[in-house]
């Protein structure tokens, strides 16, 4: 896949993560940040169950995935530290 493919994923990742886990709004260049890192994570995850992902649409949803995780440990750490 190509970096603008990547990236384009990343935003969609990263804006449906933050409508799902209901987190305070990153902005445009912070989806694309949490869905970039979240698609690592993502991967790993389903790297490490044995799954594989296929396809434009199997890439968004391990993105997503991989998004939500990377939330839900910023929202637990950021109410950790409050």
């Amino acid at each position: 896949m190509d970096l603008l493919g990547f990236l384009i994923i990343g935003l969609i990742a990263g804006w449906i993560a933050d409508i799902l886990v209901k987190s305070s709004s990153f902005g445009l260049v912070g989806d694309l940040i949490v869905g970039v890192i979240g698609a690592f994570i993502g991967g790993f995850i389903f790297s490490a169950l044995g799954i594989d992902a296929y396809g434009l649409l199997g890439n968004i949803i391990m993105a997503i995935i991989g998004a939500v995780v990377l939330l839900l440990l910023l929202n637990m750490f950021a109410r950790k530290r409050a």
